[in-house]
């Protein structure tokens, strides 16, 4: 970690920093909030994470999901653009 600039290198004769935010709950944050940036759904995150709640996966990780906005828009609008060809022009 300290080699990838997540932590600091330790001085020298001293430990390296042990604390919840380092380590392997830093990794499986950063592997969470990889894999909802891609799109992965809450579902499969929860079972790669071992949670067996989904619930409890969204309530821990729902804050990096920023761009779930933007996709929620474009899925509607992708929806509203392809209608006039399904159901043909409007009357006039």
């Amino acid at each position: 970690m300290a080699a990838a600039g997540v932590i600091g290198m330790p001085d020298e004769g001293e430990r390296y920093p042990s604390a919840r935010e380092h380590g392997m709950h830093a990794l499986r944050h950063f592997y969470a909030s990889v894999l909802l940036d891609a799109g992965e759904s809450v579902k499969a995150l929860s079972g790669y994470l071992g949670h067996q709640d989904a619930g409890f996966t969204l309530r821990t990780y729902t804050h990096l999901m920023p761009s779930s906005e933007k996709r929620t828009r474009q899925a509607v609008d992708d929806l509203y653009s392809c209608l006039p060809a399904v159901i043909g022009p409007g009357p006039t």
